[in-house]
């Protein structure tokens, strides 16, 4: 039976760590199915009621992560996960997705989100050509042959300059990233699915404007101060149509949309904004009644840049910290944003929330909740 609409019940994450790290020891489908199990039983729902899985990673060696996460998790034989990769989107769209299917009546209960394990991607390689070796690269191409594909952090360094923002601005942002998220310990630790005793984040700390001024530099005002590192984490939601909900009477959060869009890739940064109105044209929501932003801080550049061009209130905005101050582990960090809102939101009745995100090769996906 479709369902109209479609709310999120349980969302849980493991601590986010440094790649090399705490988690470094553990598989993708370790981080994954400990959280997956920690909100089916924070849902109260058995594992064989749930009729599909769908998994963001970007990292792994293929395959189908989602499957390798089911059996992990011990949910029915008969779920054989869905494995998505729309880079850093990924998370956030993983949600979109299992929202469709229990629209469309082919589910009742999806579990949806995104992992990561930075620490244990596999080696890659490839021929430059039939008559060459195999020769090893750090990641694929994000747009073909005619297309500008920088690095990202040279394409974030190149939108600093254009739109005038200064290093010292973006430190600022990551330092403030840090401060809300050390202020925030007790009740971020509250939505952590315990993972080898880690409750908190491991990079969060006291930065400061000595630190960032040491920090090396990626590309121009672009450091490893004011980027996120790459890291380690898992990050899931509940899914149930309005009749599982019915059934079950429990506190819930309401999906109320999502909306994507593209940028030409060498503008990657800037893709939310397309994505944030396609959201509010679909949604007919004004930013001005949105109580929380979780807008991702993959460069503090770049979430500058997205506030000015959608006229964000930065008192809404990653309220908690953001990525600067957690990390960025690709394929969980959109589902990280979702999380992050629902445990907002469960605690605020009548209160709307967005979440936002940008990816490599000029996407950017954005979501709409409310309680």
């Amino acid at each position: 039976m479709s369902s109209e609409r479609v709310f999120i019940i349980a969302g849980k994450r493991s601590a986010v760590a440094p790649r090399s790290g705490v988690f470094a020891s553990l598989t993708y489908y370790d981080l994954a199915a400990q959280v997956v199990i920690d909100i089916l039983k924070e849902a109260k729902i058995d594992r064989l009621e749930v009729d599909e899985l769908i998994v963001s990673n970007a990292l792994g060696a293929g395959g189908n992560p989602a499957r390798m996460v089911s059996l992990e998790a011990k949910l029915n034989l008969s779920v054989g996960g869905i494995s998505i990769d729309r880079q850093c989107c990924g998370g956030l769209d993983a949600i979109s997705i299992g929202t469709a299917l229990i629209k469309s009546g082919r589910a009742e209960v999806v579990v949806a989100g995104g992992v990561e394990s930075y620490s244990t991607r596999p080696v890659r390689l490839h021929p430059k050509n039939s008559d060459q070796p195999l020769v090893s690269y750090d990641r694929p191409a994000f747009a073909p042959a005619g297309f500008n594909d920088p690095d990202l952090a040279e394409a974030t360094a190149k939108l600093a300059r254009e739109f005038g923002i200064s290093k010292e601005e973006q430190d600022d942002w990551s330092i403030n990233s840090h401060l809300k998220a050390l202020k925030s310990k007790e009740i971020l630790s509250s939505e952590i699915t315990p993972i080898l005793n880690q409750t908190n984040d491991l990079f969060t700390r006291e930065l400061n404007q000595k630190i960032c001024e040491r920090a090396p530099k990626l590309s121009d005002t672009i450091t490893h101060a004011n980027s996120a590192i790459a890291a380690d984490a898992a990050s899931f939601v509940v899914l149930v149509s309005e009749l599982f909900l019915k059934n079950k009477m429990c506190k819930a959060v309401e999906i109320l949309g999502s909306g994507t869009s593209g940028v030409i890739p060498e503008e990657a940064p800037l893709a939310p904004v397309g994505a944030i109105k396609a959201l509010l044209d679909h949604t007919e929501i004004s930013l001005s009644n949105v109580t929380f932003i979780e807008l991702m801080e993959a460069y503090a550049a770049q979430a500058i840049i997205c506030t000015r061009l959608c006229d964000l209130d930065l008192d809404k905005v990653n309220i908690r910290g953001g990525a600067l101050s957690r990390g960025h582990p690709v394929g969980a960090s959109g589902a990280i944003l979702v999380v992050r809102l629902f445990n907002e939101l469960i605690k605020t009745p009548g209160a709307s929330g967005m979440a936002t995100i940008a990816a490599a090769g000029g996407i950017g996906s954005a979501m709409m909740l409310k309680s």
